[in-house]
Order: C-alpha cells, then sequence, then structure tokens
C-alpha cells in the first residue's frame, strides 16, 4: 500500500525509545509514519521532530507496530488488528503470553534487541537497530507473507532477523537479558547500602563495574511488567545463576585454584568467541528454498538457523512467475553450508546452493 506521495505507511503505537527510533528509522527511509501515544505533548514533540507525519493509527498502513509496556501489548495489538488491514507487529521482550492471546495471521510477535541509555523520545535514533538481533516469533500456523514482510520492514532498519519459538525465546532472553538486569540492580543495590557505610565506595566504581551495572538504570515500570510476564523462565536463569554463584563461592572457600580457573577460563573464552555478523561477502552461499505450500514454512527456514546456530546474512522471498508460490534467496555464511543444507532436507525442504563471489 502506498500513500498518493508513493510512500510507505506504517503505524507506530506508543513512542517511548524503541517506538520513537522505529518510527525515526523507517521515516529516514521515505516512509510516512503514523503515530499514536497516550502522552499527547509525546505525540506532539514526535510531529515537530519530523519522527511521524501525523497523529492516530492510519488504516490503510501496511505494517503497525506496538511498542507500549508488556502488559498493555494484547490490548494494543488487538486495537491494531482491528482498525487496520497490515501486518502487526509488536516490541515486547516477553512472547509466549502475548502470542498465546493473540491468534491472528496477521500478528507476528517480535523484539528487537537494542536499546540505550537515554529514555523516551530524547533517545530516538533512527541507526538503533543497526547491526542488532531482531527476535521475530512465528507461531505454527503463521501466515508466510505477514512473516516474510515483517521480517522484509525489520531487515531495512538494519537489523539482524532471527526466528525463535515464543517459549524458546522467554527461555533465552531470561537468561541474555532480563537476569542480567536483575544481577545488575542486585550490585547496585548492595554497592549503595555499602556506601552508607564507606563514603569512598561508590567513588572507587571504575570501569567495569559501572559497565556491568549500566542496565541497572532501566525504566522501573518496564522491568515490573517483563518479570511479572516472565517469571518462570526468570525463576529458572535465576536458580541457575544461583547455583553457578554457590559452587563459585565453594571453589573460592575450598582454595581450589585449577577448578576456579578452569572456570573463569571457560568463561573466558566463550566471552571471546560469542559470535558475530557475516562481513565478507565472497565467503558466503546463497541457498534458494522453494517454499512448500504448508503454514509457517518461510519462518521455518529462520527458525532452523537459529537451532543450528546459522546466521542469515541476508534474506528475501521471490515469487515464481509460473506459479503462486515463492522461494527464499538466503546468504549464510559457507562454513555452515553443509549443516544448513542437512537440516532443511530433513524438514523436507529442497534448496539448491551456489557461490558467491
Amino acid at each position: 500500500m502506498t500513500s498518493p506521495g508513493n510512500a510507505r505507511i506504517a503505524n507506530v503505537v506508543g513512542l517511548g525509545l524503541i517506538g520513537s527510533s522505529i518510527a525515526a528509522g523507517l521515516s529516514e527511509r521515505g516512509w510516512t509514519v503514523h503515530g499514536d501515544d497516550l502522552d499527547l505533548d509525546v505525540l506532539e514533540e514526535a510531529h515537530q521532530r519530523g519522527l511521524i507525519a501525523m497523529a492516530g493509527l492510519n488504516a490503510a498502513a501496511e505494517i503497525t507496530f506496538v511498542a507500549v509496556p508488556v502488559s498493555q501489548i494484547p490490548e494494543q495489538v488487538a486495537r491494531a488488528l482491528g482498525s487496520t488491514a497490515g501486518v502487526v507487529t509488536d516490541v515486547g521482550s516477553v512472547k509466549a503470553s502475548i502470542c498465546a492471546t493473540t491468534v491472528n495471521d496477521r500478528f507476528i510477535g517480535g523484539h528487537p534487541m537494542a536499546g540505550s541509555e537515554a529514555d523516551g523520545i530524547d533517545g530516538a535514533d533512527p541507526n538503533m537497530f543497526d547491526g542488532a538481533i531482531w527476535v521475530l516469533t512465528p507461531v505454527t500456523d503463521s501466515d508466510d507473507e505477514a512473516f516474510t514482510s515483517v521480517a522484509a520492514v525489520v531487515r531495512s532498519l538494519g537489523a539482524e532477523v532471527v526466528a525463535l519459538t515464543p517459549e524458546r525465546h522467554d527461555a533465552l532472553v531470561a537468561i541474555v537479558s532480563h537476569v542480567p538486569h536483575l544481577t545488575a540492580a542486585t550490585l547496585m543495590s548492595l554497592a549503595a547500602q555499602r556506601s552508607q557505610e564507606h563514603a569512598t565506595l561508590l567513588r572507587l566504581a571504575a570501569g567495569g563495574f559501572r559497565d556491568m551495572t549500566r542496565i541497572a538504570g532501566g525504566r522501573t515500570d518496564i522491568w515490573l511488567d517483563i518479570c511479572s510476564e516472565n517469571r518462570e523462565a526468570i525463576g529458572a536463569a535465576l536458580d541457575d545463576l544461583i547455583g553457578g554463584l554457590s559452587e563459585v563461592r565453594r571453589l573460592i572457600a575450598e582454595e581450589r585454584r585449577s577448578d576456579l580457573g578452569e572456570r573463569l577460563q571457560t568463561a573466558r573464552e566463550a566471552r571471546i568467541n560469542l559470535p558475530g555478523r557475516v562481513t565478507d561477502p565472497t565467503v558466503v552461499v546463497e541457498f534458494r528454498i522453494p517454499i512448500p505450500d504448508r503454514a509457517g514454512a518461510a519462518a521455518e527456514v529462520f527458525t532452523l538457523a537459529a537451532d543450528l546456530g546459522v546466521n542469515i546474512a541476508n534474506f528475501e522471498v521471490v515469487h515464481l512467475a509460473e506459479s503462486a508460490r515463492g522461494v527464499a534467496v538466503v546468504l549464510i555464511d559457507e562454513s555452515m553450508t553443509e549443516l544448513f543444507r542437512g537440516g532443511l532436507i530433513a524438514r523436507g525442504f529442497r534448496p539448491s546452493v551456489s557461490a558467491l563471489g
């Protein structure tokens, strides 16, 4: 769908840090963005800054991003689905509860793994998602066209799309996001309490402590919602963390230097080897994957890639002139070719592979 000026139309519901950054990114890329927020002053500010073209939802928008607190997402997603004709996605960091209550083939759950220390519209950054992971959480009967539409827009903002089931997303994000925030908050609280006894303590808080506790500066209301909605996965991850710290405490108390050193070295190597993105186009291969005639087939390609640890450097769906079926064109790291090919074949896909460069 296009506006009279031939610009694509999008809605953004909620103009906080993430919502306003999505609006800024889309506007910078030529979209006509309509914005909605409970705070009329925020709406006016977004309009004055050129983040949105006008206030309110546009029924003709091809995509609507819902960027409100987690507890409000189901209501706002239902509203968007009822008042627009395009696809709808959200940006909440908890997915299972939202996807379970929102059953509609035009809805694809999402979560951009990005942010900043800034808050609200003042932190709006059109480049916030460059190089960021943006998780999409299709379910079994998700519509392929809806998934590919959302994935294409997300990729246009510079993000790398990873597909996970809602439940797996919540379990993994509890480990890499939710529990780290709670850990940082606990450390910061401990330091603050001790600083009342030792006035110089916080002045001694050097780079490592500041880096580790930076995320404790997040908005409290948002984190209360997250902890409520993802309490089971967070509880399980906290149990694992507490168990790990208890083990470290025991190794220290028993002066088991070798065992402690092995644990620290394992952690060091894991940190050094965190995966990066494909940057050299000469070491990627192109997979052309005919999309089978079954619901959610396109999303399965992304889900499989996430399961196998395969980074998708580029993705598009092309439609064959002689049929209504599509072909997913995917670029991945050359070293993962056989692993990915085998996984696709095992799931009923029939890929063809060609080298690039």
